[in-house]
């Protein structure tokens, strides 16, 4: 079963996919496929089943009874049986689908899975009932059923806690944005900065190329302005309205006013729960349920402080939703007047800068750090990279730490691996060396971990001056990390 040519990257995705609705073992089996909108999930199991000769069903919101006609329909003219289906309920299509498989291994896929258990609550109930372990329609097939869905909170829960379906699923798959180095890949693009640029503006999300921008890609460093403006800015472009869309396709938010108001207020740098709170002048009480929804939907992420217990911040995980709320909705009724990109763009550079381009390149850092920095770099395997506030006990002050590595600790404290500042548009010298020295030491003074190893990183998208990089040369405790190592 071999990856279509035409399938940029997925490799883990379809290695994991192949071995599950190939294997051969009896008894029919659940997978489950989730990730946000527009990563290409059902790109992957239409994929999957066009190659093992499987069965794909696309959910739609509807009511139960139109969607049993429509799988009726489709499962008639799949299997071409001598009188065509029409089904009175899901127990009857979990037994055909269950069907399909008695002859060999077949992939079956339920696309857009809580569209139908919205309309039928019961139906992860049925599915458990139709899997039971002893049951003669599951033993005598090998049915690989796929359950797949974009509406995170749902997918979480599926197989979470009490849920019908949990300990049933062979398989778990995440289907996750293209991180920063497969990304500027994807789009074609060989200079870093630019990359990170597109990068903090859409992220790694397949769709925003391919069909939202039409494979425009920036033929330049010097073109990126004119992308933004041809593209994002565009109110004839998919992507004008894609972030506001996002939000309102999540089925747990009915009421969006209040939650953008939360999104809006972290892109404006409030990333604490008071912060929010302040920024919306309401209690913190009020906002908590809007900022689970939003950490459910894998819209809102939360990161615990590294050196402060019970401290964390929240920033937006989806680039297009931080750009949107930072650049866009502040003047989305001038954007909406075409003709108004280039001048709206134009007076938002600083903005941009500082609002978007800044904290994603300290994200960006971070996920470097954890997932691509070798581990000889850092003096150790990572088993957490984030960032925090050191406070200095003696002077009372607080230091910002952009980028902390800790190892895995080995019966002693935790050894603190990197302590790392991170700049986009300052080219970054020697004080920022000192800081990052005077910061370790209160660190060490504080006694929470093993600094003994600890290394010092500058990362900048600006480069270095000439004195740290003598500094760095002659330090073995000291690493410079520039963009074309990020995108190495």
């Amino acid at each position: 079963m071999d990856k279509p040519a035409d399938m940029f990257d997925r490799d883990h995705e379809w290695a994991a996919l192949r071995s599950f609705v190939t294997d051969d073992q009896p008894g029919a089996t659940l997978g489950v496929v989730s990730g946000r909108r527009r990563q290409g999930k059902t790109y992957l199991l239409e994929a999957v089943c066009q190659a093992a000769g499987g069965f794909y069903f696309g959910a739609t919101e509807a009511t139960d009874a139109e969607s049993l006609r429509r799988i009726s329909a489709s499962l008639t003219e799949h299997v071409r049986p001598a009188s065509p289906f029409h089904f009175a309920g899901w127990a009857e299509v979990i037994d055909v689908l269950l069907g399909l498989g008695r002859e060999r291994p077949v992939p079956v896929v339920i696309d857009e899975f809580p569209y139908l258990a919205r309309a039928n609550p019961e139906l992860p109930s049925i599915v458990q009932e139709a899997l039971r372990p002893r049951r003669v329609e599951r033993s005598r097939s090998r049915t690989r059923l796929l359950l797949c869905g974009s509406a995170l909170s749902f997918m979480g829960r599926l197989l979470a806690g009490n849920a019908p379906l949990r300990g049933r699923a062979g398989l778990d798959l995440l289907v996750r944005p293209l991180d920063h180095q497969l990304a500027a890949r994807f789009w074609d693009i060989t200079d870093p900065r630019l990359a990170l640029q597109v990068h903090a503006v859409v992220g790694g999300t397949p769709a925003y190329r391919r069909e939202f921008a039409r494979g425009d890609s920036p033929s330049g460093p010097d073109d990126f302005d004119g992308w933004v403006t041809r593209t994002v800015l565009n109110p004839e472009s998919p992507l004008f309205r894609e972030a506001r869309y996002l939000l309102a396709e999540e089925p747990d938010m009915r009421d969006t006013t209040l939650y953008l108001s939360v999104l809006a207020s972290v892109a404006e740098g409030n990333a604490t729960r008071g912060g929010m709170a302040n920024y919306l002048e309401r209690k913190a009480a009020d906002i908590a349920h809007p900022i689970n929804v939003l950490e459910d939907a894998g819209l809102l992420q939360r990161d615990d402080d590294m050196f402060r217990a019970n401290r964390s911040t929240f920033r937006i995980a989806e680039p297009l939703i931080a750009f949107y709320h930072a650049i866009m909705r502040p003047v989305w009724d001038q954007l909406e007047r075409p003709g108004s990109a280039e001048r709206v763009w134009r007076a938002s550079q600083r903005r941009f800068a500082s609002n978007v381009l800044g904290p994603h390149f300290e994200q960006v850092c971070r996920d470097w750090t954890l997932h691509h920095a070798d581990p000889g770099l850092l003096g150790g395997l990572p088993a957490r990279v984030g960032h925090g506030v050191v406070r200095d006990p003696r002077t009372r002050a607080n230091h910002e730490v952009d980028v902390a590595a800790v190892g895995i600790p080995d019966g002693g404290k935790p050894p603190l691996l990197a302590i790392g500042d991170a700049k986009w548009n300052d080219q970054m010298g020697l004080a920022h060396l000192e800081r990052l020295d005077q910061i370790r030491e209160v660190i060490g003074a504080v006694g929470r971990f093993d600094v003994r190893g600890a290394r010092l990183f500058c990362f900048s998208g600006a480069g270095f001056n000439a004195r740290l990089r003598e500094a760095a040369q002659e330090r073995d405790d000291v690493v410079l990390v520039g963009l074309p190592e990020i995108y190495r």
